[in-house]
């Protein structure tokens, strides 16, 4: 175990032995006598698309002026496949938004205030109902001026979610890891939009439309100023690696799913030219031709565009994800521009003089636009989606009313079906002035055929760990928090508490009990990026005293994880009981300051109860409450000890003048702000690490609940005084 803490003025090793202190029962639980295994949760329409040998069930969309249609039975569907009516066997109908919820999220306040905390992210269960967004930003296909107006509307779109809504936001251009990023907390998405920026290497280039005219005033030349990137020759091929890979990862998390699919460009062809050179290829001989909309043959070409995008529409059919394809030129002007170079002297404007130029030019952008949204039209409707276009508000709204709910429509497939070919569905809908939508389709593999093989142990581990629900079946807390040490590299500390009932135990002869673990830890990084991962694995023995302790008291753990880079993260934890097979999961948002700054800068926070045994009726027999930094609950009446680390107090060469201010927030609302203190800085042996502690009453008048605590920390000691904050959550309880 690597050492447990540096913050030694309140963190003792009492904490580190038992987070606890739950009310102890008379006698511990009989453990099972071989490992028995958690039952799988029951999640209504967990499969959205499925085909097996006994059931087609696909989703349906049914919209009335854009707002979905909840009311349908039954008998006003008529569903086919291949033309052929079927039979309808299974009907529901599912709603993403919980009954009582409204259908926009109430605006959020602006604060003024630049240290004010984020309100924490609500859970998000399993079970619950949600809708599960992926915003895909196609950065090797966008241009720098619709990157830059992208960027406003995303910010937009996040104040109108609801809390179940879970969201990730990734680039194509960045290294797509694993899809972490699903979540509804705030600072990760905000840190996921502050990295959007124009790709050097996209094949779109600065402006939406390349300039017209040649590069410089001589007379004899017309070379075009070059409008995309230096790197873009594979960029497409890249594009589509990310929506592969994507759409795999989304297969793993339960429901119906959806994805907005950002681009200026993506296209059909074999090769892979500019924008502006494949609309001149194409122009005036498959301008109105349409674009085939499924190959049954195309699935064996691997070197076919068209071909690799209906593989990526199949994937988002089988992963039941819905794609919504947005084209980010938004509402273009196709004329001349200030960007366009017109020189009445060259060669183009002697051959196509004054309006049959700006004609030819605006007739050629026009094609551009259109040509440029056949890739991302085709992986939508063939998905069950749409093409949002012409439009510069993205149609964010548009896509979440279409997310309220949809259909799930079943019929029994006939021996037909599987012959893996591929197979057209078409719903219809009796009643008019409604739209319908479904997948485009499907090829006739079995379930069998397509089924992942069993994962293994490390298989399961590794999907827990990235999936944005938490394993339930171990009961594990954590605190997290960055700690750099003299002579140390930076790293995070992060303190667990296991609920000893869940662990398999083996008796020993010699009385003595054990229980073998294995604990994983995954760092993420920009772009879902895995910039840290470890494993560990031991067994924990426990004598009859011990044993009787972590039955009653539970098992607490503590170890160091390295981080090299400053930055924001998210650091998640697996426990699996090797006996059982059960796994637990637990995860933190950490940010990791950059100390060569010089900038004033805080650890993370570690909170306890100051006084673990005045605070607890040990002889109450109501619910079984632990206290300690891994779990961080209190009751009412008690006291809370908390302290942090302060660092780079004195990086400016002059003696710190430290104050430090503590807020306490319930639902984003702040309840108590003392007076700045003037932090005691007698008896710190280390300038550049102060550290600091003080004590919370949590009063009579502090209703059960979640809670935040804040402690901002101003250094005086200049005319532009320098400020750190941090914050953590805790809950009380009666």
């Amino acid at each position: 175990m690597l050492p447990r803490s540096v913050l030694a003025a309140f963190i003792s090793t009492s904490i580190l032995c038992a987070a606890t202190a739950q009310q102890p029962q008379s006698t511990p639980p009989p453990m099972p006598a071989t490992p028995q295994k958690s039952e799988p949760r029951v999640v209504d329409a967990q499969d959205v698309v499925r085909i097996t040998t006994n059931l087609v069930q696909v989703d349906v969309s049914v919209t009335k002026d854009g707002k979905p249609v909840a009311d349908l039975q039954p008998e006003d569907f008529e569903i086919f496949e291949d033309g052929k009516p079927q039979t309808i066997t299974n009907f529901s109908y599912v709603s993403n938004v919980p009954g009582n919820a409204p259908l926009a999220a109430p605006p959020v306040a602006k604060s003024k205030d630049k240290t004010a905390p984020p309100i924490p992210p609500a859970n998000v269960n399993l079970n619950d109902q949600r809708r599960t967004i992926a915003l895909v930003v196609d950065d090797l296909g966008m241009s720098f001026e619709s990157m830059s107006r992208l960027r406003p509307q995303i910010k937009k779109f996040l104040d109108t979610l609801l809390p179940n809504d879970l969201i990730a936001i990734i680039r194509t251009g960045g290294e797509v890891g694993s899809l972490q990023q699903f979540t509804n907390d705030r600072r990760v998405l905000q840190s996921a939009i502050d990295r959007l920026r124009w790709n050097p290497c996209s094949r779109a280039g600065l402006n939406v439309f390349q300039p017209a005219g040649p590069k410089g005033d001589d007379d004899f030349s017309i070379p075009e100023a070059s409008n995309t990137g230096v790197c873009s020759e594979v960029m497409v091929y890249s594009s589509f690696k990310a929506l592969r890979y994507i759409l795999q990862g989304m297969s793993q998390l339960p429901g119906r799913k959806s994805m907005m699919f950002f681009s200026d460009y993506l296209p059909v062809q074999d090769q892979e030219p500019s924008a502006s050179e494949q609309t001149k290829r194409m122009a005036g001989d498959t301008a109105n031709t349409p674009i085939t909309s499924v190959n049954t043959d195309a699935r064996n070409i691997d070197d076919n565009y068209h071909a690799q995008l209906e593989r990526i529409a199949e994937m988002a059919i089988r992963s039941s994800v819905v794609i919504y394809s947005v084209d980010t030129r938004g509402l273009q002007y196709t004329g001349t521009t200030a960007v366009d170079r017109t020189n009445l002297h060259s060669r183009i404007l002697r051959s196509n003089p004054g309006a049959a130029a700006a004609e030819q030019r605006m007739r050629e952008r026009s094609q551009q636009l259109w040509i440029g949204q056949q890739g991302s039209d085709l992986i939508a409707r063939q998905s069950g989606g749409f093409l949002v276009r012409n439009t510069n508000d993205f149609g964010f709204n548009r896509v979440m009313d279409d997310q309220q709910g949809y259909y799930l429509i079943g019929f029994r497939p006939t021996e037909e079906t599987f012959n893996r070919d591929f197979h057209r569905l078409k719903a219809k809908v009796k009643r008019g002035g409604v739209s319908v939508r479904t997948r485009d389709g499907f090829f006739g593999f079995t379930e069998t055929e397509t089924r992942p093989s069993k994962p293994e142990a490390k298989s399961e581990i590794t999907k827990a760990l990235i999936s944005p629900f938490g394993s339930h079946d171990l009961a594990v807390q954590m605190t997290s928090f960055f700690i750099e040490e003299a002579d140390r590299a930076p790293a995070l500390r992060s303190f667990i508490f296991l609920d000893g009932h869940k662990l398999t135990f083996t008796d020993l002869p010699d009385g003595s009990h054990v229980t073998n673990l294995s604990i994983s830890t995954i760092l993420f990084g920009d772009n879902g990026k895995v910039v840290g991962q470890e494993d560990q694995t031991g067994t924990l023995r426990f004598d009859k005293a011990g044993y009787e302790r972590a039955m009653r008291d539970g098992i607490a753990y503590s170890f160091d994880t390295s981080v090299k880079l400053p930055g924001a993260f998210q650091f998640r934890v697996a426990v699996r009981d090797a006996g059982s097979g059960r796994i637990g999961t637990a995860g933190q948002f950490i940010q990791v300051p950059d100390l060569k700054s010089g900038r004033l800068a805080l650890s993370g926070i570690v909170v306890r109860d100051a006084d673990r045994a005045a605070s607890l009726n040990i002889s109450s027999q109501d619910d079984e409450v632990t206290t300690g930094p891994a779990v961080r609950r209190f009751h009412q009446g008690s006291t809370a000890a908390y302290g942090y680390l302060i660092y780079n107090a004195n990086a400016a060469g002059r003696a710190a003048q430290l104050t430090s201010q503590t807020r306490i927030f319930r639902d984003g609302r702040m309840i108590v702000s003392n007076n700045p203190a003037v932090i005691n800085m007698q008896g710190q042996t280390d300038p550049q690490r102060i550290r600091a502690l003080h004590h919370l009453e949590l009063g009579k008048e502090m209703a059960p609940g979640n809670y935040v605590l804040q402690i901002i920390v101003t250094d005086l000691s200049d005319k532009k005084p320098r400020v750190a904050s941090r914050w953590i959550d805790f809950e009380v309880v009666k």
